[in-house]
Order: C-alpha cells, then structure tokens, then sequence
C-alpha cells in the first residue's frame, strides 16, 4: 500500500509540535489551535467545540453510516522522574520523546494520517475525525459535550496505545465515597464508638471481595480502597471514618448494578461520584469483529479507562505505543509505530469499507 511519505512527514512533524505545547487537561487551548492551524494549512474544514476539533473526510453524507476516528490531545502533568524535558521533542534511537508522545500523541497523529489518506476517496460512509480534549480526566467539555451535536457511530475507533491489538471491550470506572458513623467519646474512658474500628470490617471485606459475575473478556470486576480519612485529635475517638472506592467495573454489570452489590455486603453508607464511565463491549455480530479476524489483529479487554466510556456506540480501541509508557517518566513512542500505526488504521478503514460494499452487493 501507498502511503503518501508528504503526509507521515507532515504528522510527524506535528506530533512534535504538539508535544512542544503544553496542554494539562482543560488547558488544551494552544494545541487546540496548533491543530487548527495544520487543518488550515492541509486546506480541511473544521469545527472547533471548547478545544475539541472535528472534521470530515470528503463532507457530510446523511445517507451514509459515520465511523468517528477519536483520540486526545490533552496530557497529564510530567511526574518528578523525568531526566529530559518533557516538552522536547527529541529522537534518539528511533524513540521520539516527550510528553503526551505514546498517550495519546502517537495514536491522534496517526489516526490524522489516516484521515488525510481518504481525503478526496469515495467510501461507503462518512470518515469524522475528533480530536478530543479532557480525556484525562473524562471532563464535561471533552467528547462528552459532542455527542448530542454529532451524527451517531456505526463505529468508533479510538485512538489509545494498543500495540496495535484491538480492545473490543473495556472495564468502565465508578469512585465512591464511604462513610461509617459511630460516637463520639474520650479516648481514655470506655467511651463513644469507634468509627474507625466499624470501617475496619468494611475493608476486610472490601480485601477479599468478588463480585458475583464475570465477563468473558474482562474477567472479573474489582473493587479497591484507595484513600481513608478519619479523626480530628489524638483523645478523641472518632465518629466518623470516610474511605474512598475505585471500582472497575465490567461488561458484565452496569455501574447501578455493582453500586447494588457492594451496599448489600457494606455497612457504610456508599455515594458514587458519577455514574457516566459505563464498560463498554463491542456488539456480537459487529462487522468490526470480522475486520479484525481478516487482519489477524490481537484482540483483548482493556482494562484501562479512555473517551470509550463516555461513547455510547459500538468502539474499540487501538494504536501504535504501548499503554505500559503512559504517564511515565520520559515517555516516548518509536518513529516505526507511527508508521505501522497510520498503515493499520488506513488497513481497518479499507477492510471495512470492504465489507460493507459486499454487504450491498448480496
């Protein structure tokens, strides 16, 4: 296959560019623009939504499905154990580094590639491209805020460090905040009841905890006590005990349902931040599926969270990099998994494409 070498240089370039640029979460005002620019410059119609942008292939066909090509270009903050600057992009041995290279730098870049690539090409459906703010943090103005605005999925391919193996399911997040009530009392007399001691029980259970049901392609589902708080004085026994729950839910529950399960086994009273980061699983009989099997691509559940739980379409998620580097110090992705990245995109679209064509054929 003929990959136009102009457009991996130009992505190439920009994936440096965007690592140049700061952009923490709800701080992606500048990358925005840099993208802005670059479609400007490609001469591509865009649309800017807060610091998402979204455009299309070769326009918009109502009598066509849409395929949403989705990744980010926000980034956490750079951890203490960085050596080199996280905002220089340098290559060194076929690595290039800095911040947000693998997650989800690599991944935007090249699904931008892919993109170009079909510019001006007639396929069976529509070809969005979005590139998506706050997925770091699943925020309100990320891809959230467009999906009343924007055509529905038949698919959405998100763009996160797979190696290249294709998640066709992924764990989805619920936090909670707990809190045990006891009495008040002096800590030298036989007084009061011990909130801490009541939340102790809680999180021997909450240890050795199993939830009832189990997902074909994410196992089970996992609940862990992460941050407790409790006590004001050393004399006083504490009324109060709070403890905060992370639990990765599978395809196997909604976020209700698991909420239901962890109230019947705990005596604190349980209140989940949000209920919006649902798992999600590709459908059974989704042509997707069939891609996959054709191109002989790896499939896996994921178990880390990305924009795919706040996408209520069939999706799955995929690119070059290695989901093991994000968030690490001097995080890098190699110059060759960009460029097997962009050909497997552009394989994913055409198979599809494929697939489709045979469909209305027969």
């Amino acid at each position: 296959m003929e990959i136009q070498d102009s457009i991996v240089q130009d992505c190439i370039q920009l994936l440096k560019d965007l690592i140049a640029t700061p952009s923490y979460s709800k701080q992606e005002e500048d990358t925005a623009t840099l993208l802005s620019r670059f479609f400007i410059k490609q001469e591509i119609e865009f649309e800017r939504k807060y610091n998402n942008i979204m455009a299309y292939a070769n326009g918009f066909d109502p009598d066509k499905p849409t395929i949403w090509l989705n990744s980010h270009h926000d980034t956490v903050r750079p951890n203490a154990g960085y050596t080199k600057d996280p905002f220089s992009p340098i290559i060194e041995d076929g690595k290039l580094f800095g911040l947000g290279s693998n997650d989800a730098g690599g991944p935007l870049v090249s699904l931008i590639a892919c993109f170009l690539h079909f510019v001006g090409k007639e396929m069976p459906f529509n070809i969005l491209l979005i590139a998506s703010a706050e997925e770091e943090i699943s925020g309100k103005n990320g891809i959230e805020s467009l999906v009343p605005f924007l055509p529905e999925a038949e698919l959405a391919i998100v763009g996160e460090p797979t190696l290249m193996k294709m998640a066709i399911a992924e764990k989805g997040l619920m936090v909670i905040d707990a809190t045990v009530k006891g009495k008040s009392g002096h800590a030298a007399r036989e007084e009061g009841i011990n909130a801490i001691y009541l939340a102790l029980d809680d999180l021997l259970k909450i240890k050795e905890f199993s939830f009832k049901r189990t997902s074909k392609f994410l196992g089970k589902s996992k609940v862990s006590a992460t941050i407790i708080h409790s006590g004001t004085q050393h004399n006083v026994v504490p009324d109060t005990c709070e403890y905060t729950l992370d639990v990765r839910v599978t395809d196997a529950y909604t976020l209700e349902e698991a909420l239901e399960e962890l109230k019947e086994n705990l005596n604190a009273e349980l209140k989940p931040r949000s209920l919006r980061l649902q798992s999600s699983k590709v459908p059974q009989k989704h042509p997707i599926l069939t891609v996959g099997i054709k191109l002989g691509m790896d499939t896996y559940g994921s178990p880390t969270l990305s924009d795919q739980a706040l996408i209520p379409y069939p999706s799955i998620k995929i690119g070059p990099g290695d989901s093991a580097r994000s968030h690490t110090a001097d995080e890098f992705i190699y110059i060759k998994e960009l460029e097997k990245g962009i050909l497997g995109y552009i394989l994913i679209l055409e198979k599809y494409a494929e697939l489709k064509i045979s469909n209305l054929s027969n």
